[in-house]
């Protein structure tokens, strides 16, 4: 038994006509006529009633042609998925991403351009309301952000994916007696000056909680994470963040920074997720290239 006989079968059974499977396969009436009656030989079954006026499937036939067709697809379908893998793969992706998630999907950009050279990149960092409009607007395939309650208000005509639980940290300098501390609370915090990234989350975090944070305790807010890293690394303020977005933050891992987890009471769960446009084709290139981020992921367990 082959795919050839078995595409042959399928295709007469579409067309109810050998010589029209014929002229859809591009071969010839004979072709098609000898493969289907090898097949039937060697299944010992009939599998049409020829006449003049066409080919009817018999009924032992249209239990067999449909198991053809599920055997077809399947193979399509490993076609498709090995040729995902080959590094030959073309295409494009435009990935945009919240800073913090960015740094931490490097190594799983760097994995996926040495895997897959032909696959053109294109990299952005945004605040977390501009990737969802450009994910909605076809100017972005993929984005990868913060997933929240809040989050889910807004989003509307997007498809989301969860891919690492985060929880709240502050990032304070070795040298602060903060970083003695396994955890914190905001009532720590009340005399710290801050400097914070400047995105809804974040401002909206301060918002909620403006009776325990003093909003004259932030320095400032910037869309510059390396100011951001510096006044903390030079011991000027501490800066509040969810732990994803440090954890491939080099002045973290050469420990100069210090993250201490914050204990906030009734915190609604907090994700870094990826999403794309609803009900549009999800190129290839972004689920190969959230299969390399998983993977990376789970390295931080």
């Amino acid at each position: 038994m082959q795919l050839e006989q078995l595409t042959c079968v399928i295709e007469v059974a579409k067309t109810g006509s050998f010589t029209a499977a014929a002229h859809n396969l591009h071969v010839t009436l004979s072709a098609v006529s000898q493969s289907i009656s090898n097949l039937e030989s060697e299944l010992g079954v009939s599998l049409f009633v020829r006449s003049r006026i066409g080919a009817t499937p018999t009924p032992e036939g249209q239990v067999l042609i449909k198991k053809a067709f599920e055997v077809v697809a399947k193979a399509n379908e490993l076609r498709e998925e090995a040729a995902g893998y080959a590094n030959t793969q073309h295409g494009e992706l435009r990935l945009a991403a919240f800073p913090g998630p960015l740094l931490l999907a490097m190594d799983a950009i760097l994995d996926f351009k040495r895997d897959y050279p032909y696959i053109q990149l294109d990299i952005s960092e945004k605040g977390i309301e501009q990737i969802m409009d450009d994910v909605r607007h076809n100017e972005v395939d993929l984005g990868l952000v913060i997933l929240s309650e809040h989050f889910q208000h807004k989003s509307g005509g997007l498809q989301i994916g969860r891919l690492l639980q985060g929880r709240m940290v502050v990032a304070v300098n070795r040298n602060s007696p903060l970083a003695l501390s396994k955890s914190v609370t905001l009532d720590d915090l009340k005399h710290e000056g801050l400097v914070l990234y400047n995105e809804d989350y974040l401002t909206g975090f301060m918002e909620r909680y403006k009776s325990k944070l003093d909003p004259s305790n932030v320095l400032f807010y910037t869309n510059n994470t390396s100011a951001i890293v510096k006044a903390v690394r030079d011991g000027m303020a501490s800066t509040i963040g969810l732990n994803f977005s440090f954890l491939n933050e080099p002045s973290v891992r050469q420990g100069e920074i210090v993250t201490v987890n914050l204990e906030i009471e009734n915190m609604d769960p907090v994700h870094l997720g990826w999403v794309r446009a609803e009900g549009r084709h999800f190129p290839k290139a972004s689920e190969l290239f959230i299969q390399k981020l998983k993977y990376r992921l789970e390295q931080f367990g």
